[in-house]
């Protein structure tokens, strides 16, 4: 059974507050009895809250961006309209404006707001006007149930502890609640003459939104919430998602990045035809390729003919035609439109960017969008704090590891869908496939550092900065010779997962830049990439996982077995993890063998239990098992999750401490790969709960890995340290209190959240 406290060697975390501040806009909840698929949603509105009072004058505007020819309508693209409710920062997230279907026609709408002197109208104007011209957002979805729900899918029998095994059917019943179908009854007639103005995408199937602001479809969270959807046996539900893309891809000639037309000039990572493959694949169900395969070319020809470049290689001199993410856009993304209008005009800013850069920003802001890492260092020319990095953004000027890969995957699993019932076009795929993989091991494979990495056309060089999309070339079936060449290269593809297993409290970070704020940098780490990296795993072959993990020498630290130059960081340069120690806030050893704070005997501390003969691989994989599990479950638990009879529920005096009064559990979108009972944090909105892509990988990690994981130990909510802080080991004890310490520790780990 779990507990809540125990001495652990690596019980260690770095902040105590899992952050729950999407409360004060979350603006709709949905119930399910336990076991059934009948949910109820309930929409309420977000409470207007301005910053200024609504007497005062709304700040003067810079000019008005140019209109943008792919959005459609006058209210929810920029405009005059869309700039002044932002400027008035009527709501705390810029999303829920635009998210709010009109209560009026749009004519009426833009004329009562042409009533307004924008050189003085009040906070309060802006108020009444949005409440008396606008409805709930999320209006137009309504709960779907969800066809054949199974409460106790077949993967359960692979769970055996049954502390595990009862989350994983909790998770399950999780899918009922995040169900939507349009609502018909609320939706707008045709733009412009109809009764009232909506963003909203209908689609005619039904879906599973991500969860929080995130209430519409979303593309490449729907892959990962199809390998959860697959486990649960919802395969109804997969085709319907799959038909709503089909849908979308007549309609656009694309896959937008979400169900709201402020997306229709950006797609996100191409995954569509991975999850046609896995459907049928898992089905047998090919009936649906007489739709998906003409449209699987649809889109792959948008992607070509609109996001891909020929790029030379400074290293072969061959030329090869390769993807990268660029956006047509000069004017802020309307969901986020305040975000990226201060961005533009920071007011720090010492010289003001002319029109031309503004523009330019504007395109780099929502291509970085498009990559679904919105924001990190990745794409960064200076990774800074703040709007300084984000105005050296440089998304266009790379080719992506990921994207070329995933396109390179695409290619061959159409083909393989093709079979031989079109020769030609399976051919056509093939060489296609062959020219992408080309590319990747010249322009991104670096064989000395055994890594991955984007090609910079500014540079024209392969950039430095190690990210977690070093994975996605060998899990879509790219490995390259160095790797297959023996297992210590092998391992060594491999070593920083290891390193993060020893060194860190919870899964592998997206990056390690820990300095900019940006929620895909460190210390977050998304369920993604944690699939990515098992799936990875599992890719190599198994005559290269014999041996068992390599052992650093006794006067060094796993940092010591990763390839020179691969993380582009010394030992002493890596983000620490943080413990208490004597009262105090403090890092574990930065260098050496006690760097290695989460370090057993055969594993780590929420790794699982070692098995005799086992080989590095499996290692790995069990390892990253057990503490995604635990980064689930444990934030889970420390929000207000309780399972009858196995977990019973957090006192109220530390779930006062993590704001969860009140609440059941929530399931984070992202981690904290410092502290497995909190969220990540970071980046441009609050931390979001739900949630799609977490619940689809850990159904996945359960049925997959289900015998090895075993229950984790979560660090109590409520700690100090004890006075054994002499041992030469980084191990400590941990006990329950309360006081200054604690609010110590609460007030500077909220300190730490930067909102961009």
């Amino acid at each position: 059974m779990m507990v809540s406290s125990l001495n652990l060697k690596a019980a260690v975390i770095a902040g105590l507050v899992p952050t729950i501040l999407a409360a004060a806009t979350n603006t709709s909840t949905t119930t399910t009895a336990p076991g059934t698929a009948v949910p109820t949603l309930t929409i309420s509105t977000a409470v207007a809250s301005p910053s200024a009072p609504l007497g005062a004058t709304l700040p003067s505007q810079a000019p008005l961006p140019p209109t943008q020819g792919w959005c459609i309508g006058q209210i929810f693209c920029a405009g005059s309209l869309l700039q002044t409710v932002n400027i008035a920062q009527v709501y705390t997230d810029p999303k829920t404006f635009v998210d709010k279907p009109t209560s009026k026609t749009s004519q009426q709408v833009l004329a009562d707001f042409s009533n307004f002197n924008l050189s003085t109208v009040t906070e309060g104007q802006i108020v009444n006007f949005v409440d008396n011209d606008f409805l709930g957002e999320g209006l137009e979805l309504e709960a779907a149930t969800l066809t054949n729900f199974n409460p106790t899918p077949a993967f359960l029998n692979n769970v055996t502890d049954p502390l595990l095994n009862a989350f994983a059917q909790t998770v399950n019943d999780y899918w009922t609640q995040l169900a939507r179908n349009t609502n018909q009854s609320a939706l707008c007639n045709e733009y412009p003459g109809g009764s009232c103005e909506s963003s909203l995408i209908p689609l005619n199937h039904t879906f599973v939104i991500p969860g929080g602001r995130f209430r519409e479809q979303y593309y490449w969270d729907s892959y990962w919430i199809i390998q959860g959807l697959i486990q649960s046996e919802l395969y109804d539900t997969v085709n319907a998602t799959l038909q709503n893309f089909m849908d979308e891809i007549e309609g656009f000639g694309f896959i937008p990045n979400g169900g709201r037309i402020y997306y229709l000039n950006r797609s996100q990572p191409p995954l569509f035809i991975h999850m046609v493959y896995d459907y049928v694949n898992v089905t047998g169900d090919t009936s649906i390729l007489q739709r998906a395969l003409p449209l699987a070319e649809v889109e792959l020809a948008w992607w070509a003919n609109n996001r891909t470049i020929e790029v030379t290689s400074p290293y072969t001199n061959q030329t090869y035609m390769m993807a990268h993410y660029a956006v047509n856009n000069t004017a802020p993304r309307p969901e986020s439109y305040l975000t990226d209008y201060l961005t533009v005009y920071d007011p720090t800013l010492s010289t003001p960017l002319t029109d031309n850069q503004a523009a330019e920003l504007y395109s780099e802001l929502a291509s970085g969008a498009e990559t679904g890492w919105d924001y990190s260092s990745r794409f960064e020319a200076i990774p800074q704090l703040g709007n300084p990095g984000l105005r050296s953004l440089n998304v266009k000027n790379h080719i992506p590891t990921c994207l070329n890969s995933i396109l390179y995957k695409a290619n061959i699993l159409l083909a393989e869908l093709y079979g031989t019932s079109n020769a030609t076009a399976s051919s056509t795929h093939l060489q296609v496939a062959a020219g992408i993989r080309a590319g990747i091991l010249d322009l991104l494979w670096d064989p000395a550092k055994l890594a991955f990495y984007d090609f910079n056309l500014t540079s024209n060089a392969r950039n430095d900065i190690f990210t977690a999309a070093t994975f996605y070339p060998v899990w879509n079936g790219i490995i390259p010779d160095e790797v297959l060449a023996s297992q210590s290269n092998a391992f060594g593809y491999f070593a920083a997962v290891n390193l993060v297993m020893n060194k860190y409290n919870g899964s592998v970070p997206v990056t390690f830049v820990d300095w900019t704020g940006l929620q895909w940098d460190a210390p977050n780490s998304w369920p993604p990439h944690q699939y990515i990296i098992m799936q990875a795993l599992r890719a190599i072959p198994s005559n290269l996982t014999t041996n068992g993990l390599p052992t650093p020498s006794s006067d060094q630290s796993t940092y010591d077995l990763v390839p020179a130059g691969q993380l582009d960081f010394t030992e002493a340069q890596l983000p620490g993890q943080p413990f208490l120690v004597a009262e105090a806030n403090a890092n574990a050893t930065a260098t050496g063998p006690a760097a290695d704070i989460n370090k057993l005997n055969g594993t780590v501390v929420n790794g699982g239990n070692a098995t005799a003969g086992e080989g590095w691989r499996d290692t790995l994989q069990r390892e990253m098992a057990n503490r995604y599990y635990t980064s689930v479950l444990c934030s889970w638990h420390a929000t207000g999750g309780s399972i009858p009879g196995l977990l019973p529920q957090l006192p109220a005096n530390e779930l006062n401490v993590t704001g969860s009064i009140g609440n059941t559990g929530n399931m984070y979108e992202k981690f904290s790969n410092l502290n497995v009972d909190s969220s990540g944090y970071g980046g441009e909105y609050t931390v979001q709960a739900g949630f799609g892509w977490t619940n689809g990988v850990l159904l996945w990690v359960a049925s997959t890995y289900g015998e090895q994981l075993v229950a984790p130990q979560c660090p109590p909510v409520i700690v100090t340290a004890t006075n054994n802080t002499s041992s030469t080991s980084a191990a400590v004890g941990l006990q329950a209190s309360s006081g200054a310490v604690i609010t110590a520790v609460v007030t500077a780990f909220m300190a730490s959240w930067i909102f961009l």
